[in-house]
């Protein structure tokens, strides 16, 4: 896959490393605010094997609030920019608003991770002017409010791939190449703990369907449930064993925070899964 410029080869399972330049998201807001530190955490998960870099400036955990489009634009704008000169993998931008991805690209982004799933007015047409890959997501409801209440499917695995592969045809209808592509089932985005175990279960399935998977559980409250309502800080090694198993499954992409514990692990399960080493 070409990321402006720079390869993603999705032939065995990848590893995008979040950074976070926002005061606020869950496990790791405030620590990447300042532009040295941000480009410091970045070289290091590169350096640790991170295949891309996924860089966000609004949180969009539970109960987040919404960010004005200039104040998203000046935390990743001279980031962006400073770490295309940093690392040679590529970056994605997390963002779900169009003038972002345009300031995020321009910058240096060759990836759109679009939580909306270029739903927003003017997304899904500049997606395709940008001519950058996307990841199209789904989310039940908005960030603030999507799990205040329990969220309710009749069948969240048939509604969930549904949604995906009609958003999938109508940018490919829209003009946009469909190996230009990736699906995210959005883990814990509007999904209670047995929908997304669900989701995992069925990640064959959504695998299989055309497009590359994308995953993200890494310390996520589903991890901390299950083991025994762990703390964010100690959900490493669960979320290490989630990204394995997904991987092992089909997934391509696997969204994480501890980049060098998961390259590590999948690197021993691929070799023993391909009888290669």
């Amino acid at each position: 896959m070409d990321c402006a410029g720079r390869r993603l080869d999705l032939s065995r399972p990848r590893v995008m490393g979040i950074l976070n330049v926002t005061p606020d998201s869950f496990s790791d807001g405030g620590r990447h605010t300042t532009m040295s530190a941000a480009i410091a955490y970045a070289v290091n998960m590169v350096e640790a094997g991170a295949d891309l870099i996924d860089v966000g400036g609004e949180s969009t955990r539970p109960g987040a609030t919404d960010v004005d489009v200039p104040s998203e634009i000046a935390r990743i704008e001279k980031v962006i920019r400073a770490l295309s000169r940093e690392v040679s993998v590529p970056i994605s931008i997390d963002t779900r608003k169009p003038d972002v991805m345009r300031a995020a690209v321009e910058a240096g982004a060759g990836l759109i991770n679009d939580i909306r799933a270029l739903l927003a007015p003017g997304a899904l047409s500049l997606a395709i002017e940008l001519d950058v890959p996307v990841c199209l997501m789904h989310m039940k409801g908005e960030p603030g409010s999507m799990q205040a209440t329990p969220p309710q499917y009749a069948n969240v695995v048939e509604e969930v791939e549904s949604f995906l592969l009609a958003r999938a045809r109508e940018c490919v209808a829209a003009g946009m190449n469909p190996g230009r592509i990736l699906l995210d089932p959005g883990i814990g985005f509007g999904k209670g703990l047995q929908h997304n175990l669900e989701l995992l279960r069925a990640t064959a399935r959504l695998a299989g369907q055309g497009y590359p998977l994308l995953l993200g559980m890494s310390r996520k409250s589903m991890i901390g449930a299950l083991l025994a309502n762990r703390p964010v800080e100690g959900r490493i090694d669960g979320s290490v064993g989630a990204a394995v198993a997904a991987a092992l499954a089909g997934a391509r992409v696997l969204r994480v925070h501890d980049v060098r514990q998961t390259v590590d692990a999948l690197n021993v399960a691929w070799a023993i899964s391909q009888q290669e080493v």
